[in-house]
């Protein structure tokens, strides 16, 4: 499995991960139970990693074109 693959099968379980804990705090909050402050940093790492798998996943086609030498523009 090449690279982009594996990039983009870590962003699509990324953000399940971040789906699931902000729904998680979400479900707390309307349980009327206030969550510990750590709480609601939690889901700011798999964010910041879904920010960098998909600017990768974003700059590829601009990478691919560039190494092929073409300017479409």
């Amino acid at each position: 499995m090449d690279l982009s693959k594996w990039v983009r099968q870590i962003h699509r379980w990324l953000s399940i991960a971040f789906t699931a804990v902000v729904a998680f705090i979400f479900i707390m909050l309307g349980m009327g139970r206030e969550p510990a402050e750590w709480v609601y940093f939690t889901p700011l790492l798999p964010l910041a990693l879904l920010l960098f798998t998909g600017l990768y996943m974003f700059v590829l086609p601009y990478a691919a074109n560039w190494r092929s030498g073409r300017a479409d523009g």
